[in-house]
């Protein structure tokens, strides 16, 4: 009878560990699943904050829905926002969400209110080097202002896009509403934002730049 109980106990045990063992692999499975899958901050303004619609319709939800489970995104942009704005919450954001890859759309609320360019400059590059010193990889579109703002001042503004981007080596989306601002049907009545139509046009205009960081390697650079 001790033998028979002594055997039964042995048995218990070994089903026990197995047990543990399998749940061990289990949880290191989904942890190094987990580990893998990179994390998306979006830095912006209104043009991705889903001005005026609802959220899930704006287009880093449609990102976010169309990654699924493959990475996390984050919507870290308010409506008004500068890029000096910015420039003082990235850190923060950077600290609590460790991301793989950072998506800087901002600057057409500095051009509207007259902000230098220069600033405008100093603001992207301080962004982007905050973001490589912290392990993620950059992408900066770029953004057009009214045409009211006359043709040279615009390009002006827009070549400080172009000229950080190639200085700084990140990804480029030359003009985040390209395709969209000058189509009268994808704009709202203010001329200045999208609507929800323009959204998956926004999305892939940045997809064009976001992807081959997520598919690359590109966002997953070492961490200090």
């Amino acid at each position: 009878m001790e033998s028979l109980f002594a055997s039964e106990c042995a048995g218990l045990r070994r089903r026990l560990l197995a047990f543990c063992l399998i749940a061990l692999l289990c949880g290191s499975g989904a942890a190094a699943a987990s580990a893998s899958s990179p994390t998306v901050v979006v830095l912006g303004d209104s043009l991705s904050a889903a001005y005026n619609m609802a959220t899930d319709d704006g287009w880093v939800a449609l990102l976010s829905e169309r990654l699924d489970d493959d990475a996390t995104v984050i919507n870290a942009a308010i409506s008004g926002e500068t890029t000096a704005g910015a420039v003082s919450r990235l850190p923060a954001l950077l600290d609590t969400h460790q991301p793989d890859v950072v998506i800087i759309a901002l600057g057409g609320n500095d051009g509207l209110r007259g902000y230098s360019l220069g600033d405008v400059r100093a603001n992207l590059v301080d962004m982007i080097t905050a973001s490589h010193t912290a392990g993620a990889a950059v992408v900066l579109a770029g953004v057009r202002l009214p045409s009211n703002y006359g043709s040279a001042f615009i390009e002006r503004f827009l070549g400080v896009y172009e000229d950080v981007a190639k200085e700084y080596d990140v990804a480029f989306v030359p003009r985040i509403l390209d395709g969209v601002a000058e189509d009268e049907t994808l704009m709202q009545a203010d001329g200045i934002h999208p609507n929800e139509a323009a959204q998956p046009r926004i999305l892939e205009n940045i997809w064009t730049a976001l992807r081959p960081l997520l598919e690359g390697g590109g966002a997953t650079a070492e961490r200090d």
